[in-house]
């Protein structure tokens, strides 16, 4: 399956997904796609609000496309590989099972999955402004990373052993 197809299947079957997305081996190209992907769609979620910015204040657009641009590419994957290794050592310390890849492909697969509800959240920036409904939308947007965060890490720390029984 395409990965759109599979990130439209994931908000109905979340777990099935992630394990058919993640494979059997660790694939650090696959991660590494996945993880670019998610931060291009979170970067061109931030456009809209940018220019609203830029707008208002007088700001030069490129400038804060760049810092953006900077921010979401090249800085943000360093940190999420970070964080998603940081999440299997912590899943180790409660007795989780699975690999560190498995760990960090969750939480690189949730972004992925999330990023239609931040490219709302762009738009709602970008076009009603700050207000109840750009927190009620951030707030939904952060909610659904970390579900889909939770369920995939929890499904990546079952172990191989775990994951092939319960298909």
């Amino acid at each position: 399956m395409s990965v759109l197809q599979d990130m439209v299947h994931a908000y109905r079957r979340p777990r099935a997904v992630f394990r058919q997305r993640v494979g059997d081996s660790p694939r650090e190209d696959r991660a590494l796609a996945v993880l670019i992907f998610a931060c291009a769609l979170v970067f061109a979620a931030q456009m809209p609000r940018l220019a609203r910015q830029a707008y208002e204040t007088g700001e030069e657009l490129n400038m804060l496309l760049g810092a953006t641009l900077l921010g979401w590419l090249f800085i943000m994957p360093l940190v999420l590989y970070a964080l998603g290794t940081f999440s299997h050592v912590i899943a180790r310390m409660f007795g989780g099972k699975g690999s560190s890849y498995a760990a960090r492909f969750a939480l690189f697969w949730a972004l992925l999955c999330a990023a239609p509800v931040w490219l709302l959240w762009g738009l709602v920036a970008g076009f009603i402004g700050p207000g109840v409904q750009l927190s009620l939308v951030g707030l939904l947007a952060l909610v659904v990373f970390i579900l889909f965060w939770s369920i995939n890490l929890r499904e990546a720390e079952r172990g191989p052993q775990e994951t092939s029984k319960a298909m």
